[in-house]
């Protein structure tokens, strides 16, 4: 008797006229021989892009998610359009008023003016880095306002609760200016797309000394074009000022881009 080894026997070759290798051989020359049909009932080839696309990997590139501040400008020309890196290297200023200083003015033993203009000043600075520009968010004394260099500074103040009636927002710049007519675009900016923006009446017989004569203004340098801007008052525009204040800091980088992009106010 043979010896079988352990495991499944072998079974003996029946006659067929194919070991497995030749199979093999065999289901490739069948298969090359269909592929050639088919391809020639196309024709000369492929429709056009057809063979294309089943070779090559197709690569979705997700479109980036909209920005709050962006989706809040929607349908306003100014920001809609800002959406290259523009040219220069310098950036631009956002002093949030009172900040890391003061309370500023208190309303109602609770409301800080401080509180709303770091709130808004902080949207304006995030609307203005999404639309590629760089942007400084700065203290009230901040060091770095020592000769600093800038397109542009705006430094976010609102107006005190001492006045039930008053409504309304205000812009001024630094009196004995050494860049005068810059300066004057620049409020002229703010004024024009900061009204179209929120709907307040601009109160320009109503800047004081305070404003034309802010600190902020002797500390940059000269040749820095910088407004000061009261952005409401803390009770009749209060729900303006804490409600929405996307839409203010909106306001606000529409006026700097009418500056920076030298538009008609």
């Amino acid at each position: 008797m043979t010896r079988q080894t352990a495991g499944h026997a072998r079974p003996r070759n029946s006659g067929s006229a194919f070991t497995s290798a030749p199979r093999l051989l065999a289901l490739v020359v069948c298969l090359t021989a269909v592929f050639a049909l088919t391809r020639s009932l196309w024709g000369e080839g492929w429709p056009a892009g057809e063979a294309d696309r089943f070779s090559t990997p197709v690569v979705v590139v997700p479109s980036p998610a909209p920005s709050p501040s962006t989706s809040a400008s929607a349908g306003s020309s100014s920001t809609q359009s800002a959406t290259a890196t523009p040219a220069g290297s310098l950036p631009i200023g956002i002093v949030a008023g009172h900040w890391h200083s003061d309370s500023g003015a208190v309303c109602d033993g609770w409301l800080r003016e401080v509180d709303v203009n770091l709130a808004i000043a902080q949207r304006a600075v995030y609307t203005l880095r999404a639309l590629g520009y760089t942007t400084d968010l700065l203290e009230e004394f901040d060091d770095r306002l020592e000769g600093y260099q800038a397109r542009a500074l705006v430094s976010v103040h609102a107006d005190s609760c001492l006045y039930p009636e008053a409504s309304g927002f205000k812009v001024a710049r630094v009196e004995d200016s050494a860049v005068p007519a810059m300066e004057d675009r620049l409020v002229d900016c703010l004024v024009s797309r900061y009204q179209s923006r929120t709907g307040l009446a601009f109160h320009d017989g109503s800047i004081t000394p305070d404003m034309t004569h802010y600190h902020t203004f002797y500390e940059i340098d000269s040749g820095t074009p910088g407004a000061v801007i009261e952005v409401g008052f803390m009770l009749a525009d209060r729900d303006l000022l804490l409600n929405r204040q996307d839409l203010v800091a909106q306001g606000i980088v529409e006026g700097i881009l009418c500056f920076v992009r030298e538009e008609m106010p």
